[in-house]
């Protein structure tokens, strides 16, 4: 800045706030109507109803107007955001689909593997529950007097120590790559919907005023009263 030329700032140059341009052109609006909210105006005669009317519609053009600015300013900028999505979006496609292929092409085997190591995993539980029957049973039947049927004992005793090692490992032992999914099928839609309204009556209820919501112009519903009246906009 300098005594010449008052704006010459760094800045200086920037355009005007579009919003401040636009309220700006309205302020006699919002000053108007903030008379009218103040919380203690009331309207009793025709006049002050169209006075307020007259406020209203300026308001809603200012608003308007700000609408109309807000999607001049973003306009560009999800141009560039869908532009620039799009321009992933092919590549990013492609690539999940190999990833979906090659899932494809080891899942039969995957299943089989998995259902494999499954059988593994309870035979190795079994071998380990048989160990341990066997190994209190003999130490039930060795007498403290029979060193032969002590050492018995202790080895079947080992021998289920050593199978829970073998099941626990068996249990870790998993195909990489594997999930478990819940999956569910209608069998009676009836049925359903009976076991619904009796356990989840809010579930039913929220359905219900949805439905009541989008259709109620559209067809006469049971239960539901219909009405039309007026009212300010």
């Amino acid at each position: 800045m300098d005594d010449m030329n008052p704006r010459a700032v760094i800045g200086g140059n920037t355009p005007p706030d579009l919003i401040d341009e636009i309220c700006a052109a309205h302020e006699a609006v919002r000053i108007e109507a903030e008379h009218w909210l103040d919380g203690a105006a009331t309207v009793d005669d025709e006049p002050t109803m169209q006075a307020v009317d007259r406020i209203r519609k300026d308001a809603r053009e200012w608003r308007l107007d700000l609408e109309r600015g807000q999607k001049s300013a973003t306009a560009p900028l999800y141009d560039a955001y869908k532009a620039e999505g799009a321009r992933w979006k092919p590549t990013i496609d492609d690539a999940k689909r190999i990833e979906a292929g090659l899932v494809a092409v080891v899942d039969g085997y995957k299943r089989k593997l998995a259902a494999k190591k499954e059988a593994e995993r309870r035979a190795a539980w079994e071998a380990a529950e048989a160990a341990r029957r066997e190994a209190e049973e003999a130490a039930r039947l060795a007498a403290a007097d029979d060193l032969e049927a002590q050492r018995e004992a202790a080895a079947k005793a080992q021998a289920v120590i050593d199978a829970e090692k073998a099941a626990q490992a068996a249990q870790r032992d998993t195909v990489k790559g594997m999930r478990t999914v819940t999956r569910y099928e209608i069998e009676d839609h009836r049925a359903a919907l009976h076991d619904i309204a009796a356990s989840d009556r809010d579930a039913v209820t929220a359905f219900i005023e949805d439905y009541v919501r989008r259709n109620f112009k559209a067809r006469a519903i049971k239960g539901v009263r219909v009405w039309t009246e007026r009212e300010a906009f």
